[in-house]
């Protein structure tokens, strides 16, 4: 089951409980801010070479410009932690 939040501390404790870092996808990267799309980045497993890791302050910074809510689940199907999430729109939230 996901849910969804636009809680800031509630989507760092998840990101940071299961290992991830906040990162943007270098080629969706614009000029203005040098930042792109949003992902979290969980280093420890298969490591994706296209995502750049970045602060949580810019991270946020672009998660509430783009107006986005975090879908994330918190155990799998078989009880374990669970690393499954994604950005939606806030309105589908």
């Amino acid at each position: 089951m996901a849910n969804a939040t636009t809680d800031h501390d509630s989507i760092r404790n998840w990101v940071h409980e299961r290992g991830g870092v906040p990162a943007t996808v270098e080629a969706t990267a614009d000029s203005e801010d040098g930042s792109g799309l949003l992902r979290i980045d969980f280093p420890h497993g298969s490591r994706n070479d296209n995502l750049s890791t970045i602060s949580w302050d810019s991270f946020f910074d672009k998660f509430e410009e783009s107006n986005l809510a975090f879908l994330h689940e918190e155990k799998t199907a078989g009880g374990e932690l669970s690393r499954f999430c994604k950005f939606i729109d806030r309105e589908e939230k």
